[in-house]
């Protein structure tokens, strides 16, 4: 991954923060920030705005911390700073550091560590940065995406609640959404720093449980207003459209059901980049006994020819396409056999490390899509694996019966350890990679990489 420095720091500090980040890619494992879910493994992340900005895809997500004595409240939420990270393909992603801490914002009169859903807008030169803090919303400026952002003296007088969403019309005007029980809309001045309009409430959404985190865009001439709800146990994201960015709404239906973790609660954003239109969100991955620690994901998105939104099923897979030569983490699957298939963490004790399969069952398979296996000749095939009593795995590409790659066999081992083998031909272009197990013996795979 490459990491870049816009603080304006100096050199030794550049260095020093180089130095960091890159044994910080060592101790956390070479799968952090590819292009499968969850997309960030050094920390947790959550309630993801995704936007576009000079070419590139920012993520403004918000920044959960354990808490500890002095920060925070034991078992719940806990928030004091945003990050945010961009990309050019979805696969390599780039921490640009801290961009507002709670103790930047000269308003803020204790630390509150309730720095929820953050968004990020432009207009005329700046980037306006909106974060929630004590039921208030406050705005940071900057002439970049990745700041460094200046909080404003004060927050936005009458915005009280959590969860800003701004949306710029084609015409230029913009909007402030909001939730606090409920989902407010405002218009803001041109100065993006102040109301237009008293907020008001909108209307027809559901009445019955937790609703809040709003996003809005438009497509097509369709205003889409998402939001994730709680009208059961967990929230769910759902939508509704309409013909102006006021409203009124009428709502549509389900873009993504509850989480099958049980993650209390899911905050997203929809993007279109390059022709494709994405849903980020987040979950538990790295945290599965503790949904206050979240960690974001993306997944593709598509419409109905009458522009109705077809459900996203969340994958581990995600987005973007791998590199055949780079660590192929294929625990992080598009498909799995329903028996003799399962996912573990390499480490229990320090879940960053990350994943990997485990293979107990006969043709038992793995299937992880779209990789680019360029147009070079490629002669091998490397595999961090472990096998305690020796085991043999095929290779193939594009389907359980595809053309082979390789037939590995793995020597006796109880560590996982890099396995060579040659291959039988060499494709090119971009293939779903299909692992299998052809005995009855128990292996583990941590990633897959060709040379």
């Amino acid at each position: 991954m490459l990491f870049k420095n816009v603080n304006g720091k100096s050199r030794m500090n550049q260095f020093s923060c180089y130095l960091l980040i890159l044994s910080a890619f060592f101790l956390f494992g070479t799968n952090r920030g590819l292009a499968q879910n969850p997309l960030i493994l050094d920390q947790f992340t959550a309630d993801p705005t995704a936007r576009v900005f000079e070419g590139k895809i920012y993520v403004y997500p918000s920044h959960d911390i354990p808490a500890s004595t002095g920060k925070g409240r034991a078992g719940w939420f806990c928030m004091e700073d945003y990050h945010v990270f961009s990309s050019e393909n979805l696969t390599e992603w780039t921490d640009h550091g801290v961009i507002l801490n709670q103790n930047d914002i000269p308003w803020l009169r204790r630390k509150s560590f309730d720095m929820w859903a953050p968004d990020c807008a432009f207009k005329d030169g700046k980037y306006y940065f909106y974060f929630p803090t004590g039921r208030r919303i406050g705005v940071a400026v900057s002439e970049k995406p990745y700041g460094p952002f200046k909080p404003e003296a004060k927050p936005i007088e009458g915005a009280n609640g959590i969860d800003p969403c701004v949306f710029i019309d084609k015409d230029g005007n913009a909007y402030l959404y909001y939730s606090m029980n409920k989902i407010f809309v405002a218009r803001l001045k041109d100065n993006m720093l102040e109301l237009d309009s008293q907020p008001q409430v909108i209307g027809n959404l559901p009445q019955k449980g937790l609703i809040e985190g709003p996003f809005v865009f438009e497509r097509n001439g369709i205003y889409y207003l998402t939001y994730p709800h709680a009208q059961n146990r967990t929230e769910r994201l759902e939508y509704s459209t309409g013909s102006s960015p006021m409203g009124p709404f009428e709502p549509k239906g389900v873009i993504m059901d509850e989480s099958p973790s049980g993650c209390w609660t899911n905050q997203h954003s929809i993007v279109e980049y390059k022709g494709q239109w994405y849903l980020f969100y987040h979950d538990k991955d790295l945290s599965p006994d503790f949904d206050k620690n979240r960690s974001i994901r993306a997944d593709y998105l598509y419409f109905n020819d009458n522009g109705t939104i077809q459900k996203v099923i969340p994958t581990l897979r995600g987005v973007g396409i791998t590199n055949a030569i780079s660590e192929i983490q294929i625990d992080r699957y598009s498909a799995i056999s329903p028996e003799g298939a399962s996912i573990a963490f390499l480490d229990p004790a320090q879940k960053q490390k990350g994943w990997k399969a485990v293979l107990t069952a006969q043709n038992a398979w793995i299937r992880y899509n779209k990789v680019d296996f360029g147009q070079e000749k490629l002669s091998t095939v490397k595999i961090k694996t472990s096998c305690p009593t020796g085991g043999v795995i095929d290779i193939r590409i594009d389907a359980i019966d595809g053309p082979l790659l390789a037939q590995v066999d793995i020597a006796d081992n109880t560590d996982l350890s890099g396995v060579n083998s040659a291959l039988s031909e060499s494709p090119s272009g971009i293939h779903d990679l299909v692992v299998i197990l052809k005995d009855t013996k128990t292996v583990e795979i941590d990633w897959i990489k060709f040379e």
